[in-house]
């Protein structure tokens, strides 16, 4: 019994440990991006998400914000109901001209907090 309450000890804080490392942001939901001299607060209250409008071979070949979803432009109005619930959509793309599509496209949906930053990298996530 003396032998195994180490044992015991030491799994415990492993997990312990391990639990600090694989922080992926479930538990406290907060995320922060900084873009240029704007910082966009994503925490729980803010409900701020980042769509890159690009086809999913270039999001996925080409790079993109880790903090980002992939809505591509042409399957966006199926995800048109499920981003009424944000207070900020920000929308990005390669260049910033299917974003500014998808801009218009949300807005005319009645998603009134749109903001295209353009191009992908001009997302920081932190």
């Amino acid at each position: 019994m003396k032998k195994l309450i180490p044992g015991l000890i030491a799994v415990m804080l492993m997990f312990g440990l391990l639990s600090c490392v694989n922080n992926d942001n479930t538990s406290n939901n907060t995320e922060s991006v900084k873009t240029g001299s704007n910082s966009i607060d994503t925490t729980v209250n803010a409900k701020t998400i980042i769509v890159d409008v690009r086809t999913v071979e270039e999001w996925q070949d080409d790079g993109h914000a880790g903090c980002s979803v992939n809505y591509p432009l042409q399957d966006l109005d199926k995800k048109i109901e499920s981003l009424k619930g944000y207070d900020k959509v920000i929308v990005v793309c390669r260049s910033g001209s299917r974003a500014d599509v998808a801009m218009e496209m949300l807005q005319q949906a009645g998603i009134k907090n749109v903001e295209n930053k353009g191009a992908w990298q001009n997302i920081n996530c932190k």
